[in-house]
């Protein structure tokens, strides 16, 4: 009996040469076969109508191409999270642990914590609370008024004592009366605020009681949360292609010394892989893809392919890739040889880093960054010999001091300094925003109008870096100014000039419906996969840190897209 869940190609893929190595699933270009089975996957989905709204809300979808034991392909499929409130479907491959088991741990645990959230919202919206709320309230105006008019009594007292002795002489007993009225008042407002501070406190003292016994209920949900937590990724046993298991914890722990986030071992990805490596199948390409809308703040469009996530994936394929023949990291393979100086004085040394490149070292070890290898060529080179006129002393060059940053997956010109001096001026001037750049981009499609500001807030994906999500209400104000150079059939050419420094603004601001809405070629995380970035940052402009001259600089680099 064949395996439901392996789809044969209903379009002819005879003619389609197959991949010399398996999709590095964080940055690719969909192979032709992942195409097809994507279409046909998308084609099959939205024709069912129970799942028809759910998936054009917004669904991440993936297909795994296969060859089964007799060498014939055939391809998988799998959704993220669950569909139509269901964790398996016959069409898409089962998920690597079923947390919708009516009697499963999953179920149990939630139903306890949903008991101690009951009981928290209870005891936070009591009547009691909402009482000694508002008695605190209460207490505290009438102490303020009281201890006001007490106040002003003291000063109409004082007037008047005052007034008495600049009139004429008194007598000593006079004066004596005079002093004991003073500090008596003085000793009742004393008296007053004490008792005002204690009938406080008692409220308070009941408050925080109640408040007591709310922490104590959270501190416990917090712990029972975070051992179902392990408890259940325990329960995700995932496998790799060597055939070795481990669960998705133990895995996390291993690598990050933490829990996993929320989600991990629901998305696509590792279901694919998981469920060809338990029926012995051979993977040969892999790619995720988009359905429907865009989530609120997000970047996602229809049909287009996005990398798997860092935050929940990342751990988990590595491990449930070993033993497979991964293709590398096309971020992580540009040439040394393609770094070029474009300014270099006794300060500072300008360069324009290939896309590809890291700008500083990251977590990849293997990868070589820009400022390593500036680093290198100074150590080289020894410190340049000061004009022999000039009056300012040049810095030895022991090593090139980072100042601003560039995406990996952009090219185009960054600034190193060679001394903390140097370093601390040109920063100054990229926070006060006193340095301007100009970014070219190719778009895939035409904007609206061919000129204007964009003004979208943004902040990370705390569950998927380094994504960056629209958020008015906690984002960090981003503003780029743009203008249509050429246009290319359906892409355009275009200038940016950011008036904001924020991560990604450029590629979210193309590519967000509020923005221009049409995504930056071959941006992976916010539009359509293609070789490389076709984002260049072609020119900045800034005040010469030492000597104060204003620099422009320009790379004659075209954009190569």
């Amino acid at each position: 009996m064949g395996d439901e869940k392996l789809h044969r190609f209903l379009h002819d893929v005879g003619g389609v040469e197959l991949p010399a190595r398996f999709t590095f699933p964080f940055h690719y270009v969909p192979h032709e076969l992942c195409k097809v089975a994507a279409a046909e996957v998308m084609d099959y989905a939205l024709s069912q109508e129970l799942w028809r709204d759910e998936l054009l809300a917004g669904k991440m979808l993936g297909v795994l191409v296969v060859k089964d034991e007799d060498g014939r392909l055939g391809y998988l499929a799998a959704y993220s999270g669950n569909l139509a409130h269901n964790g398996n479907n016959p069409y898409f491959v089962p998920h690597i642990y079923n947390l919708l088991e009516p009697q499963g741990l999953f179920r149990t645990g939630e139903a306890q914590i949903t008991e101690i959230n009951h009981r928290i919202e209870a005891l936070e919206c009591s009547p009691t609370k909402k009482e000694l709320d508002n008695l605190l309230d209460t207490t505290m105006a009438r102490h303020e008024l009281e201890e006001t008019t007490m106040r002003h009594a003291m000063e109409s007292a004082k007037s008047q004592r005052d007034k008495r002795r600049s009139d004429g002489e008194i007598t000593a007993e006079q004066e004596a009366a005079l002093i004991k009225e003073s500090q008596f008042m003085k000793a009742e407002l004393r008296r007053l605020k004490k008792r005002h501070r204690l009938e406080i406190e008692r409220i308070t003292q009941r408050l925080n009681d109640l408040q007591t016994t709310i922490n104590a209920l959270k501190a416990k949900r917090r712990t029972m949360s975070e051992t179902l937590q392990r408890q259940l990724f325990k329960l995700f046993v995932v496998r790799n292609a060597r055939g070795e298991s481990s669960d998705v914890a133990t895995i996390f722990e291993h690598r990050l010394h933490r829990l996993p986030p929320g989600g991990t071992g629901e998305c696509c990805a590792p279901k694919l892989l998981q469920y060809t490596f338990l029926h012995g199948y051979t993977p040969v390409c892999m790619a995720e893809f988009w359905v429907g809308q865009s989530p609120q703040g997000e970047v996602r469009h229809h049909g287009h392919y996005y990398p798997a996530c860092h935050s929940k994936c990342l751990p988990l394929l590595e491990f449930m890739m070993q033993g497979l023949d991964v293709e590398d990291n096309p971020l992580a393979t540009a040439s040394n040889e393609q770094l070029k100086v474009v300014y270099e004085d006794q300060w500072l040394i300008v360069v324009d880093k290939p896309a590809g490149m890291l700008t500083v070292p990251g977590k990849d070890k293997n990868a070589t960054s820009a400022l390593e290898i500036v680093s290198k060529m100074l150590r080289a080179a020894g410190a340049k010999d000061p004009d022999p006129q000039s009056p300012i002393p040049a810095p030895r060059a022991a090593s090139a001091l980072e100042v601003h940053r560039l995406d990996q997956a952009t090219s185009g010109l960054v600034v190193f300094a060679k001394s903390k001096e140097a370093q601390s001026a040109l920063r100054q001037q990229f926070e006060q925003r006193t340095v301007s750049k100009t970014y070219i981009a190719l778009l895939d499609g035409k904007p609206l109008k061919e000129k204007g500001i964009i003004d979208l807030p943004l902040r990370p994906d705390l569950d998927d870096r380094p994504r960056q999500v629209v958020d008015y209400e906690h984002g960090k104000r981003a503003v780029t100014q743009y203008r249509v150079l050429e246009h290319r059939g359906n892409r355009t050419l275009v200038e940016f000039k950011p008036l904001t420094g924020r991560t990604h603004q450029l590629r979210v601001h193309a590519s967000h419906p509020q923005g221009l809405h049409c995504p930056i070629v071959g941006d992976m995380l916010y539009g359509t996969a293609a070789p490389r970035l076709c984002l260049h940052a072609q020119s900045i402009n800034f005040t010469h840190p030492i000597t104060g001259e204003r620099m422009h600089l320009r790379t004659s680099r075209s954009l190569g897209c």
